[in-house]
C-alpha cells in the first residue's frame, strides 16, 4: 500500500475544513489561502482551490467581493456567511469528537 497515497488523501479529507478555518479570522484573496495553507503545510494548488471554493460559495458558507489591486486586475476577497460560521462551528465539533475518538484508539493500542 502507498504511505504517500493515503496521506495525501487524508490532506483532501480535511482541506474543506481547513479553508473554512483561515476564513474564520478574516477574508483572504485566494492566494492568501495557499500561503497559509502551505505555512501549516498543507499543500494546495489553485487548480484544487478554486472549484472547492466556488463550491463552498454556492453551498452558501462562503461570500465575496472584489477590490481594487495596486498590482494588476481587482482580486476576489472571500469571506465566511453566517451560515458559513454556524457551518464551521459543526466542523469542529465533529474534528474534536475525530481526534478525542482516535486519541482513545492509539491509547488503547499502547
Amino acid at each position: 500500500m502507498d504511505i504517500e497515497n493515503t496521506k495525501a488523501q487524508m490532506r483532501k479529507g480535511i482541506l474543506e475544513y481547513c479553508i473554512l478555518l483561515v476564513l474564520s479570522g478574516n477574508s483572504c484573496y485566494a492566494s492568501d489561502i495557499i500561503r497559509e495553507l502551505k505555512e501549516v503545510r498543507v499543500i494546495v494548488v489553485e487548480g484544487t482551490l478554486y472549484p472547492l471554493l466556488t463550491r463552498l460559495k454556492n453551498a452558501g458558507l462562503l461570500s465575496y467581493r472584489w477590490e481594487e489591486s495596486q498590482q494588476g486586475p481587482p482580486r476576489k476577497y472571500y469571506q465566511l456567511t453566517e451560515e458559513g460560521r454556524k457551518y464551521l462551528e459543526d466542523l469542529n465539533k465533529s474534528w474534536n469528537e475525530l481526534v478525542e475518538s482516535v486519541n482513545l484508539i492509539r491509547k488503547n493500542l499502547k
